[in-house]
């Protein structure tokens, strides 16, 4: 399988580079925080991308033969919130009737899904040395879709998919090739009913909640996971599916909070999931590993990701 790791982009430095070419790992990516703050991580990132040491950084990347890919939430930028006050309707009607410009927008207005597309297009002019498979995610979190009478009879997935492919149709103003995930995550994994997907989506499946879910053991939510996942891969391109999982994502199991805890991966999980997501049809196995940079060196020394070659040879 193709295989990723994603890291925050404050924590990329030489060092993580080679550990990355080391485990052979194909793609390197660069994840900003999601949250309230999404917008501002990404800003942060884009300025990180204006100064030659970082780029140095991402051609030092390069010359090891990884590909670059940037994983954002990026709703919030493509669709500013400080333009709630001039332009309303461009916002959501959150599930209690009250339009604001909290999280996401309303895909039903065309000048908003006009100027979500043509910001796509900018935002991947701006990244540095990308790859054309573009991760431009909604907001992070549940029931942020819009309620207002013309999305109501809308899924949260055909919002997102109407989005999507606004998104692609963007990007491919730009670049002809590009492409752009269809992230399966929370509100979004049943797949989009009433919009289909443009001709460049892939699906993306971010299994958070088999990590979040009580009352199952691993195995059942892994059974679960297999039942739940064969509609959506029969939604999208099978030979373009990949997954991005959380085995070494250390920002999880350190509840999302400085200092970082001590990591140890559950190596015989990680190796029987990719077999399983390799059988399923995905071609690519991606994972968060944030929180494992230079402050995690200086506590517990340097994080061993070599277990995650075996990944690669599946």
């Amino acid at each position: 399988m193709k295989t990723a790791m994603l890291i925050h982009p404050e924590e990329l430095s030489k060092r993580w580079i080679d550990k990355l070419f080391e485990a052979k790992v194909g793609v390197l990516g660069l994840h900003p925080k999601g949250g309230r703050h999404a917008t501002d991580a990404l800003k942060e990132l884009l300025s990180l991308l204006e100064r030659d040491e970082y780029k140095e950084l991402i051609d030092y990347a390069c010359r090891k033969g990884l590909e670059i890919e940037y994983h954002l939430h990026a709703a919030g930028y493509l669709m500013p919130r400080e333009l709630f006050g001039e332009h309303p309707e461009y916002f959501r009607v959150d599930n209690e009737g009250k339009r604001n410009g909290d999280w996401n927008f309303c895909v039903s207005d065309k000048n908003a899904l006009t100027l979500f597309s043509k910001r796509a297009a900018e935002l991947a002019s701006r990244l540095y040395k990308s790859s054309h498979r573009f991760y431009f995610w909604m907001d992070d979190g549940k029931d942020l879709g819009c309620h207002c009478p013309s999305c109501a009879s809308l899924s949260f997935s055909d919002q997102q998919m109407m989005a999507i492919n606004a998104i692609t149709e963007g990007i491919r103003s730009v670049f002809p090739d590009g492409k752009a995930a269809y992230l399966a995550y929370y509100d979004s994994l049943v797949p989009p009913a009433a919009i289909k997907p443009a001709d460049g989506v892939f699906l993306q499946y971010a299994p958070m909640e088999k990590y979040t879910a009580k009352g199952d053991d691993r195995c059942e939510r892994v059974e679960n996971e297999r039942k739940m996942l064969l509609p959506l891969m029969a939604c999208f391109p099978r030979e373009s599916a990949e997954v991005l999982e959380y085995w070494y994502d250390n920002s999880l199991y350190s509840g999302w909070k400085k200092p970082p805890k001590r990591f140890a991966l559950d190596e015989a999980a990680m190796l029987f999931e990719a077999a399983e997501y390799k059988r399923l049809g995905f071609f690519k196995a991606a994972t968060f590993a944030c929180f494992l940079g230079e402050d995690y060196t200086e506590l517990y020394g340097d994080a061993d990701v070599g277990a995650f070659k075996a990944v690669a040879e599946i």
